[in-house]
């Protein structure tokens, strides 16, 4: 007859080499077993919020203009981060939840200190109201955004329009104020309060279920279209490089301009504002 405690004593050593490998399982991959091409995206998401935390040091230390350049740089990187892991093949959940965190870090707390520190101050506790408002709907909104995308189902428009202002644009709307006063309008209090106010409508329309084209449709550029594109495009960086404050003022006031109309397209394809489903907005939105 045999032994229990000698049959106990021969699995012992097979079971703590499973419970050794759920240890290891759970601490996730080793360095070195990490491809080179994953540490891509992740590190252009790193820079991304080193220029949104140097924004902020550069609006503490006065010079508003890098401020506001580093902001932007940080909204360009963030753009190009998810195409670079796409085009490598290196998506991955990592990936993602880095990404959100520079994102409320480079569209809500940089912009919302930028803006405060530039102007909102004078506002004294209804700007710093605003500014936390501002940077509390860019949390929610990418909130909001992370629980659609892992939605097993997904309704025909939203490769079309976001719900809501998406976080980046919403960082280039709410600086608005800051163009206008690199421009040469003097900083006041009636300026700061009326900034205060737009920073709140700002902030409402990151976490408003109005429909925003995306630009991410499938839709095709016509061939004799192409060329007169490229210029456009290559006119609107020229101006930008040589007219900065005054092109970012019209493409913020364009961008405005266009929400409208984005609304009513939706409308025109997807009928009325369907009631019962996903609340109070749009279909399929409802955490």
């Amino acid at each position: 007859m045999e032994n229990p405690r000698q049959e106990e004593a021969a699995e012992t050593p097979e079971a703590a080499t499973d419970t050794n490998d759920a240890h290891e399982k759970a601490r996730g991959p080793r360095l070195r077993e990490i491809p080179l091409r994953l540490m891509v995206p992740n590190t252009i998401t790193v820079l991304a919020i080193c220029a949104g935390l140097s924004g902020i040091r550069l609006a503490f230390e006065n010079r508003f203009e890098l401020a506001v350049a580093m902001v932007l740089f940080a909204a360009f990187l963030d753009g190009i981060d998810g195409r670079v892991a796409r085009l490598l093949k290196a998506t991955s959940s990592f990936g993602v939840q880095m990404d959100s965190l520079a994102d409320i870090i480079n569209f809500g707390v940089a912009p919302a200190l930028v803006l405060y520190v530039f102007l909102l101050d004078q506002a004294r506790s209804v700007g710093w109201i605003a500014a936390l408002i501002y940077a509390i709907a860019v949390g929610l909104r990418l909130a909001r955004f992370n629980v659609m995308a892992e939605r097993p189902v997904k309704a025909a428009w939203q490769s079309e329009y976001f719900v809501g202002v998406p976080a980046p644009a919403g960082a280039m709307l709410v600086l608005l104020p800051v163009y206008i006063g690199l421009l040469g309008l003097a900083p006041g209090r009636i300026f700061a309060l009326i900034a205060a106010v737009y920073t709140v409508l700002i902030a409402f329309l990151l976490v408003s279920r109005l429909p925003v084209w995306s630009g991410k449709s499938d839709n095709r550029v016509r061939r004799d279209l192409v060329l007169p594109a490229i210029l456009i495009v290559v006119l609107y960086v020229a101006t930008l490089m040589t007219y900065t404050w005054e092109t970012m003022v019209v493409t913020a006031v364009a961008y405005l301009i266009s929400l409208p109309f984005g609304a009513r397209s939706w409308q025109r394809k997807y009928g009325d504002w369907p009631a019962g489903q996903g609340g109070d907005g749009l279909p399929g939105d409802s955490e």
